[in-house]
């Protein structure tokens, strides 16, 4: 039976890659879309000025009606995220336990919070330009997990199984974080873009345009990696509160400990270096980017090449 319910997992699994693949190829339509939008009302311009007209056209900063690439492409995204999310629940049902006691869980799980949080972010603010890094980033990631990851269900191992409340709470918090996290780096390097194109750059990219200006969406980013940074510090402590219980000490210079740390202290000095530095723009902007570089670094590198009492990558 468990075996039955892992490979219908597995189906999920693909079936939903499949899908996020077709929506990255709409999102990507959507840009070029944007684009030539950008092009024409540029050349419209160009053509008013040089017939002698007034005007009061400007560089656009919302792209007009989508001929159905973006509503389709999210609509896609969200049919993915529910096969996704079936198969995690099946790898769940299989396990008999929550589904994020190794690597190929963990991926599994935090990927699905990733685009949930990219899809709930539409109730607050039309992120849906930023659907081509989401959808990439997820079908990658899965990519990686089921390629190079993929182990069948195992027993918990017994310092996770004595504590099954901190396993759901502690790692559950923590990809919340990365999802926010993921969210704010990807606001974030759309705010270079955009700060580039602004200044003369990056000419070829005219669907920068027609998203959101540098400053909103450093204001955009800022707020997201201060929810992600609240997920991250509970992180820490919850952290502390399961290894006292599991190892009798709450902090012990582990390897996966001091990058979570590490993790803590950048984003700690992001929003402190802005909040009270003043520190704006481009600055601001690769604070962010190199401290979700360090939580890809903290999953993939740490936990494949680094041992120690967090090894659980089941690999």
């Amino acid at each position: 039976m468990t075996e039955t319910l892992d490979s219908y997992s597995l189906i999920a699994v693909y079936s939903a890659m499949g899908v996020y693949a077709l929506a990255f190829i709409l999102f990507t339509l959507d840009l070029a879309r944007r684009s030539a939008a950008a092009t024409m009302r540029q050349d419209a311009l160009v053509a008013q000025r040089a017939a002698g007209g007034t005007t009061t056209l400007e560089r656009p900063t919302e792209a007009p009606p989508a001929p159905g690439y973006l509503r389709a492409a999210f609509a896609l995204t969200v049919i993915a995220w529910l096969l996704h999310l079936a198969g995690d629940v099946l790898r769940g049902v299989a396990a008999a336990r929550v589904p994020w006691a190794n690597m190929y869980e963990f991926s599994l799980t935090a990927t699905l919070v990733i685009v949930g949080v990219f899809l709930l972010s539409r109730l607050w603010q039309d992120l849906r330009f930023l659907g081509v890094y989401v959808t990439g980033f997820v079908v990658l990631g899965l990519g990686i997990a089921t390629v190079n990851f993929y182990v069948p269900v195992i027993p918990l191992p017994d310092a996770l199984g004595r504590s099954p409340f901190w396993l759901v709470i502690h790692v559950m918090v923590a990809m919340l974080g990365v999802g926010f996290f993921a969210l704010g780096a990807a606001l974030s390097v759309g705010q270079l873009l955009r700060q580039r194109r602004s200044n003369g750059g990056l000419a070829r990219a005219k669907y920068l345009d027609t998203i959101p200006g540098a400053d909103r969406l450093e204001t955009f980013a800022y707020g997201v990696n201060i929810i992600g940074f609240v997920f991250w510090t509970f992180t820490l402590v919850a952290g502390a509160i399961w290894a006292n219980d599991a190892w009798g000490r709450p902090w012990g210079w582990d390897t996966k400990e001091v990058w979570t740390f590490i993790i803590w202290v950048l984003y700690a000095g992001y929003i402190h270096a802005r909040a009270t530095r003043g520190w704006r723009g481009t600055r601001s902007a690769w604070l962010a980017i190199i401290g979700f570089a360090a939580v890809v670094f903290n999953f993939t590198i740490v936990n494949v090449f680094f041992k120690g009492l967090h090894a659980y990558s089941g690999l």
